[in-house]
């Protein structure tokens, strides 16, 4: 049991290291050096369905920006509520989807619509579920070294069960870091965007950022990715816990094939690791020796899961809960590759 133990401890030690040593790495990038490029030329496009609780949020932001955009593009999809009244109450410019052409998801008609329309030589795709922090706006441009570069927004939890993120946001951070692409944000210069064949290319994909990101290297465009505190937040699946579990069923049953083979390792050693303790000691009933081991597993869980998201700290405390719900919907999602999911009032396939 004794060396079940260490060996436990060590794997715990040495998986939650290189995580957090990969999370600090990205987050201390977004705080080295400056730019020099201006707003004058970017044209910030939102991809929009039913968004009219979040879009507020978002627009105003804006507001609180020293770099001022060029243009601001909403693309209405197909929306039936006040999305776009918010978005022109907000002086953006707003364009209504044509109907979705055969082959095509709404996000990705969507930004083609919002890209041709577009008249920047800088393109900056984000989500509606997202805001810029005050000065957010003026630190990604200030980072901004040209070819395709993505922000992973910081989790801003305010409900019980937005807390179930977690482990889920860790997965999507380790395996996009740092050469990867977020799907909340990307920005990316025109001439790059049009070499890959912009979001024509990857039309009917869920998780488009992965494949947006393969052409990009295959092209020889730089990628790069870092950790959005004090630039960028968000807040996912504000709507309740069917909406967690349907947007996470969506993203997971596409996107565990493209995750990076080392960092998906990593991620299974860490997240295996923090599952020995609780469960040697619950079969075990030796709590003083697997207690400590406990302990640890749980300040590294604070540890890490603070870098990505507001999480309470019953919750980081508590983690077997929601790693043990993340196992669960991990299945179904593996179960649902390849099949029709439900996603915003749609079917699309999870490939």
């Amino acid at each position: 049991m004794l060396i079940f133990l260490i060996a436990a401890v060590a794997l715990l030690c040495v998986s939650g290291w290189l995580i957090a040593s990969r999370l600090r790495a990205a987050g201390l990038a977004a705080t080295a050096g400056t730019g020099n490029f201006s707003a004058c030329g970017v044209s910030l496009i939102i991809p929009a369905r039913n968004e009219e609780h979040n879009l507020p949020k978002l627009l105003a932001s804006l507001g609180n920006q020293r770099a001022r955009l060029h243009e601001l593009i909403v693309i209405d999809d197909g929306s039936s509520d006040r999305t776009a009244e918010i978005a022109k109450s907000h002086g953006a410019r707003v364009i209504t989807s044509a109907l979705l052409p055969e082959g095509w998801r709404g996000k990705t008609w969507a930004c083609h619509q919002g890209a041709l329309a577009a008249s920047g030589d800088l393109l900056i795709f984000i989500d509606a579920d997202t805001w810029f922090e005050a000065g957010g706006l003026d630190l990604v441009l200030a980072r901004y070294r040209g070819g395709a570069f993505s922000i992973g927004p910081y989790h801003a939890v305010e409900k019980p069960h937005e807390d179930f993120s977690l482990f889920f946001n860790l997965a999507m951070s380790v395996g996009t870091l740092p050469q990867g692409l977020f799907g909340q944000f990307l920005m990316i210069g025109r001439d790059e965007y049009e070499r890959i064949g912009g979001h024509a290319s990857v039309r009917g994909k869920v998780l488009e950022n992965f494949r947006l990101a393969a052409a990009c290297h295959e092209q020889g465009i730089a990628v790069q990715s870092m950790n959005g505190r004090g630039m960028i937040s968000f807040r996912m699946y504000a709507d309740g816990m069917a909406s967690l579990v349907e947007g996470w069923t969506k993203g997971f049953a596409s996107g565990a094939n493209h995750t990076p083979r080392n960092s998906l390792w990593l991620v299974i050693a860490w997240m295996s690791a923090l599952m020995i303790p609780p469960l040697a000691g619950c079969l075990s009933g030796e709590w003083l020796l697997w207690g400590p081991a406990c302990a640890l597993a749980a300040l590294q869980v604070i540890w890490i899961g603070r870098m990505l998201g507001s999480f309470r700290l019953t919750s980081l405390a508590f983690y077997p809960l929601p790693l043990a719900f993340f196992f669960a919907l991990f299945t179904r999602s593996a179960m649902m590759s390849g099949k029709k999911v439900r996603w915003k009032g749609r079917d699309i396939h999870a490939d």
